[in-house]
């Protein structure tokens, strides 16, 4: 599980003094024990790694964010340092897909739904992230899914 991962990467890091990386997997527990307070109301969610991988994607994209604004504002320190946090982060995403696989997965999912224009997006996109959630960034594919059916 991505979770014991984390705790036991946290537990190196702190062992080896390095703080920074220690700081992330902090953030990181953090952002997901969050995530598990905000579920405890409904379901529980049936599988844990689909859970923790979007909280990480979620984390990626905010760092990605600010790294943008940072270089814009000229605080290149500041950008370095969300950059390292991503690269703790994306430890422990799963593989994720390349362009080929990506292609390759949505001319399967246009073939199965019957798609043929833009206005059919919604349903390629949802049985993609159904079935390929955490393995690839999805604006990315919405983005590759649009190019194909326009």
């Amino acid at each position: 599980m991505i979770r014991d991962q984390i705790k036991s990467a946290l537990t190196g890091a702190m062992k080896s003094g390095d703080k920074p990386r220690t700081a992330t997997l902090r953030l990181v527990q953090s952002a997901i024990k969050n995530r598990d307070i905000e579920l405890r109301g409904g379901a529980a969610p049936k599988d844990d790694d689909a859970m923790v991988t979007e909280v990480l994607q979620k984390m990626i994209k905010q760092r990605r964010e600010s790294i943008d604004m940072y270089k814009k504002g000229g605080r290149e320190e500041l950008a370095a340092a969300e950059a390292a946090e991503v690269e703790v982060i994306e430890e422990f995403l799963p593989s994720q897909m390349s362009d080929e696989e990506i292609g390759a997965a949505i001319d399967a999912l246009v073939t199965e739904t019957g798609a043929d224009s833009v206005k059919d997006m919604g349903r390629v996109m949802a049985l993609m992230k159904e079935r390929h959630s955490g393995q690839l960034d999805m604006s990315r594919a919405s983005q590759m899914v649009k190019a194909k059916l326009s």
